[in-house]
């Protein structure tokens, strides 16, 4: 990896620490609105960095959506001033009062449910009329493909009708998440997508011919809303009422993970962990200040790339240590303790959430501290 994240007065930062590199998030953004075709089009999630401060900055670029994960992410992004909030993720238990509340608390703020049970919208739909809002706006959630939410396609026509027919909902329209299509090479990648946005076209033709307020659809993950952006789901007459919003969201902080897996994807990653070598235990092995506590522990295999060290290879990691071996032949070349290292994060969302806050370093120097506010699952509602 090319770019250095090396930055001046890293010798009295404390470690481990996370760093998000300013610069390099507002060049991501840069490239996803191009790759959009706009930033109208964008409606990214804010859980790979849980942050205000990248919420602020996205809608200095335009983005005036944002999808979330929790209600926290929802009140985070509500209090930055975003226009629109899906918060993507079924209501159940006492997750649809605190919906209504947040609701109730920013009318500035249009904000949309999703579902994918009849029982729990109906509940949402109750618990609507009863407050001040009098009704919700409702995306029916669909299963892509991925099993872990949404109505299957082949119920799809029938399911939207049940749902708008729901007092104290409005049915505005389609989630569409494929999670799962994570194709190493791109035309593979594109084949699959184009395969399901053939089949999804003429049920969202139908859809809309019985339903005047579906008005929108939320498409795509990271990997494949370039594939989206370049279909065309509403064609024809149909569906002209209807827009198209593509919803990555790792990109726009990127991670080792996606660099490895999709090398299509023209974006850089803009977080690292500093660390520090702490001990020398025998010939050749060195142990960093950087554990599972402090870097995400999924997906299974190796958890960051560790810069700057070549010919290496990881013994094992536990809470606060992770512990390397150098190759036979290169022991010499073992870092020293007291040494100042970089890993690049596998999976950068979940380590964001590890941290309360990150350094924030452009041009190498620090410039700020951002607050990860919505690492918590409840902010105030």
């Amino acid at each position: 990896m090319e770019q250095s994240y090396s930055f001046k007065g890293s010798e009295t930062v404390i470690t481990p620490a996370l760093i998000y590199y300013r610069d390099l998030v507002r060049n991501n953004l840069e490239k996803a609105i191009e790759t959009a075709h706009g930033a109208e089009h964008l409606w990214p999630h804010v859980k790979s960095h849980k942050m205000a401060d990248i919420v602020r900055m996205s809608m200095k670029f335009g983005i005036c959506r944002f999808k979330c994960a929790t209600i926290a992410e929802a009140e985070m992004a509500a209090s930055c001033g975003a226009e629109h909030i899906v918060l993507s993720y079924p209501l159940v238990g006492p997750n649809i009062e605190r919906f209504i509340k947040l609701s109730e608390a920013f009318k500035a703020t249009h904000f949309y449910a999703i579902g994918d049970n009849l029982n729990m919208l109906s509940r949402l739909g109750e618990a609507a009329k009863c407050s001040s809002l009098g009704n919700v706006d409702v995306l029916v959630d669909v299963n892509m493909g991925m099993n872990r939410t949404g109505v299957p396609l082949s119920e799809l026509t029938s399911f939207c009708d049940a749902c708008a027919s729901i007092d104290g909902l409005t049915f505005k329209g389609l989630h569409c998440y494929d999670g799962h299509r994570t194709e190493h090479d791109y035309h593979d990648r594109k084949q699959q997508s184009d395969h399901l946005d053939s089949a999804l076209k003429p049920l969202l033709k139908s859809i809309c011919k019985n339903h005047q307020t579906c008005s929108l659809i939320i498409i795509g993950g990271s990997p494949s809303f370039p594939c989206h952006a370049e279909s065309h789901l509403t064609d024809g007459e149909e569906t002209k009422q209807v827009e198209v919003y593509y919803s990555p969201g790792t990109i726009f902080v990127h991670d080792y993970g996606y660099s490895k897996k999709f090398p299509d994807l023209p974006y850089v990653p803009a977080a690292a962990i500093l660390t520090r070598v702490i001990s020398n235990p025998g010939r050749g092995i060195f142990s960093i200040d950087l554990g599972y506590k402090g870097i995400a522990a999924d997906p299974a295999g190796i958890r960051g790339q560790l810069l700057g060290v070549e010919h290496c290879e990881e013994m094992f990691q536990s809470e606060e240590h992770w512990t390397f071996r150098m190759q036979p032949g290169h022991e010499d070349a073992c870092p020293k303790v007291g040494e100042e290292l970089f890993v690049i994060p596998t999976h950068i969302c979940p380590t964001s959430a590890l941290y309360p806050s990150v350094i924030v370093v452009e041009n190498g120097e620090v410039v700020d501290e951002w607050e990860v506010t919505a690492r918590n699952r409840k902010i105030t509602y």
